[in-house]
């Protein structure tokens, strides 16, 4: 584990050393859990919508995408149930002054359990080699089944706790906190105060007098934008149910424990998708949309061992099915999206609140009914650091040296192709520039004449560029210059005329959406 927390913390200063993501307000010493995305994080980021986007609004004929304001209605949010209910029971350590997530506290040590049973199956598979019989094992290993039910008793208090009639049990989150004997982090003591409800949402006031201004808050989600826009879109659009709504916005929480990197900020962006269904068939759409959305995640190529799906033992109060499709991050496995049967809820909330009708009438039954919803819902910043932190690898090479590059898939990568010349004279800067200003309408190039080539490379590698140029004096005279690959290093002689060719399918979003099919 500690060799994954090294890599971790190679990661964030991989991503400031080469633009990726600064800390917010930087020369005034920073905001906490705020961040900058830099020149290349914010290429690596647009890249991932578009991939997102494009599979939801190009492949899916049912799917429309919209843009709604930060700013709404404030009893939007009361109707939504954030105004009462959007709350995090927090406890803090008097002797380190830090304050934690009592649930997230919780589910660490519930995790603990989980480790410590698989290292005793990983011990006794190295023990018993090809004989192992790992179900028998679990099912008569005293160790195993004594941590098996320690866990098991947490996991069933836990989760009366958390789904207690008239909301969270904060006294027994506390007293689960207690008999666990679980310690602070920091201070190592167990020296904890009550647990305690905190609202996330920012306030903010609207109106130019104050005496007259009305309280409104920064959206926590993007989800209820859709929701109240959802008869303008079906009415304009003329969708027939099952559809779909699609949005990429900035969200915002005031988180208190705020950690990980960008994992969890305060400011967010986050792309929803919102699928209209008719009433009985939720948990077919839920099902189907699980697939989809994992078949999009493990198209970009990082193994299939790395993702999972983590279903909620605790069920928003709305939904009737809800599951994480989960990463394997440097900390272990984190949701990256979440996958949700709301029912509904949300609309026949709005159309409760607002006096409004929010009906849709099926002309093949001839009936009127509040549509069900799946949804669809995955942190940019959180998808941003998960490919990060799978592509970032530092590399043995011969003769004793190590290069350090990002094997970003190349349709996600900031910069597609980097031309360098290999000396500033003889005209050939002006050759790389004629090849760049040929390709740079159809993938972004770069330009690069500092340096050795050797140098230029590793730069390249460490930004995740897949294909280098290079222009030298035998180019001026048959038109051919040395293409290298970065996952290879391999290097060959191609025709200029040939460059787009090679280039342009392997990076473009089109190649990953082929995967799809």
């Amino acid at each position: 584990m500690a060799q994954q927390e090294d890599i971790f913390k190679k990661v964030v200063s991989h991503c400031k050393e080469y633009g990726f993501v600064f800390p917010s307000s930087e020369i005034y010493d920073g905001l906490g859990a705020v961040y900058d995305y830099g020149q290349n994080g914010v290429e690596l980021k647009n890249n991932i919508k578009q991939y997102w986007w494009q599979y939801m609004v190009l492949l899916h004929e049912n799917i429309v995408g919209i843009d709604s304001a930060i700013f709404m209605h404030p009893t939007i949010w009361k109707a939504s149930g954030h105004v009462d209910a959007f709350n995090d029971p927090l406890i803090d350590n008097r002797d380190s002054k830090k304050r934690y997530r009592a649930d997230v506290l919780i589910e660490d040590q519930i995790a603990k359990y989980d480790e410590k049973i698989e290292k005793e199956v990983a011990k006794a598979r190295k023990r018993f080699g090809d004989s192992f019989d790992e179900a028998q094992y679990r099912a008569t290993s005293a160790r195993v089944l004594e941590d098996q039910a320690k866990r098991d008793a947490l996991h069933q208090r836990y989760q009366e706790v958390m789904n207690a009639e008239g909301g969270i049990d904060l006294e027994g989150l506390k007293q689960i906190i207690l008999d666990e004997e679980i310690v602070c982090p920091i201070s190592g003591t167990r020296n904890w105060t009550d647990v305690r409800q905190f609202n996330l949402m920012f306030k903010t006031e609207m109106g130019a007098a104050a005496e007259g201004a009305s309280t409104i808050y920064l959206r926590p989600e993007t989800a209820q934008g859709i929701f109240v826009n959802y008869l303008n879109v079906q009415k304009t659009g003329r969708m027939k149910v099952p559809f779909g709504i699609a949005q990429i916005g900035k969200a915002f929480r005031n988180e208190i424990v705020a950690r990980q990197f960008i994992f969890r900020m305060r400011e967010f962006e986050q792309m929803e998708m919102q699928f209209f269904v008719k009433p009985g068939t939720e948990l077919q759409w839920f099902e189907e949309w699980k697939k989809r959305r994992m078949a999009w995640h493990q198209a970009l190529g990082f193994g299939a061992e790395n993702y999972r799906f983590h279903d909620h033992d605790k069920l928003a109060h709305y939904a009737n099915a809800a599951t994480d499709i989960e990463f394997k991050m440097p900390f272990g496995f984190k949701e990256v999206e979440g996958i949700h049967s709301r029912t509904n809820f949300d609309l026949s909330q709005h159309a409760k609140y607002s006096g409004k009708k929010i009906e849709y009438f099926d002309p093949e039954d001839n009936t009127s009914y509040t549509p069900y919803v799946i949804e669809t819902s995955i942190g940019v910043d959180r998808m941003f650091l998960s490919v990060m932190c799978h592509s970032y690898c530092e590399e043995k090479l011969e003769g004793g040296d190590t290069r350090v590059v990002l094997r970003l898939p190349a349709a996600l990568a900031p910069v597609k192709l980097a031309v360098f010349p290999l000396t500033k004279k003889d005209g050939l800067p002006e050759k790389a520039h004629e090849i760049i200003n040929d390709l740079k309408f159809h993938f972004n190039c770069k330009y690069e004449e500092k340096d050795q080539i050797g140098k230029r490379y590793r730069r390249q590698d460490a930004i995740g560029t897949p294909f280098c140029v290079t222009v030298d004096n035998q180019t001026l005279e048959d038109n051919t210059v040395t293409l290298r690959y970065r996952d290879t290093m391999e290097q060959e002689r191609v025709n200029i005329a040939d460059l787009r060719g090679i280039i342009e399918d392997q990076v473009s979003i089109t190649s990953l959406l082929k995967n799809l099919k």
